[in-house]
């Protein structure tokens, strides 16, 4: 019986504790890192807007990131937006498919520019903020969900010269903001002679990739990218 006990008692825990951190990254995170935004007026030349396959739909996440880019580029927060990724899972530059969709909300062509080289989350970041230094942009803020902004936290902070903002969309926020229809042609974002990565690669290479195994420091270990 007091076994028994002790286990219920354990189990509820762990519910507790997984409960805690997920409001932890889905709301308090968000919220705080917004507040310091908004207190300060802190404003930034561009964001960094992570990529998520196409499947011939708008995925929620991608939605998610692109309405949240939008909101804060119509409040004047972000200034000029660089969308991120190459044709990985499906035959579509997830950057061309995300530029198109801001196109229809909107977003003036001359504030949106597109990475296609980066196939993992540290490579968005990485090619994204190289894109940025070469543009001559000086403040930067990546624009994401919030599980992709926790998991990256430690990599954005520790490996780049400037300093990146992580400004995660805020769910009920988001919410508010996803009352919308758009629909885009994709076509122009189809990418010719595709093959998937999970043909390309073994799941350990890419799993290799995601941890930014294959991202070009300089060719020199413990290699900060240049500051802005």
């Amino acid at each position: 019986m007091y076994r028994s006990v002790l286990g219920i008692a354990f189990i509820l825990f762990i519910i507790t504790s997984l409960w805690s951190c997920k409001t932890l990254i889905y709301r308090k995170r968000p919220a705080r890192l917004y507040g310091e935004v908004l207190n300060n007026n802190k404003s930034f030349d561009v964001a960094i807007v992570p990529g998520v396959p196409f499947n011939n739909e708008w995925d929620s996440i991608m939605k998610g990131r692109v309405l949240w880019a939008n909101f804060l580029y119509k409040k004047g927060i972000i200034r000029n937006i660089i969308f991120s990724g190459a044709a990985v899972y499906s035959p579509y530059y997830e950057a061309g498919i995300m530029r198109l969709y801001g196109r229809q909300l909107g977003i003036p062509e001359t504030h949106m520019f597109c990475d296609t080289l980066a196939e993992h989350s540290t490579e968005n970041i990485y090619y994204s903020y190289e894109m940025a230094r070469k543009l001559g942009f000086k403040t930067v803020a990546l624009v994401t969900d919030p599980f992709q902004s926790a998991l990256t936290g430690r990599f954005t902070k520790r490996r780049f010269a400037t300093s990146i903002q992580h400004i995660p969309f805020i769910v009920d926020t988001l919410r508010k903001l996803s009352d919308v229809t758009v629909e885009i042609d994709p076509s122009p974002a189809y990418k010719a002679g595709f093959i998937s990565i999970v043909e390309r690669e073994k799941q350990f290479k890419r799993f290799r990739g995601t941890l930014g195994a294959f991202i070009p420091w300089e060719n020199m270990r413990g290699r900060k990218a240049a500051p802005l």
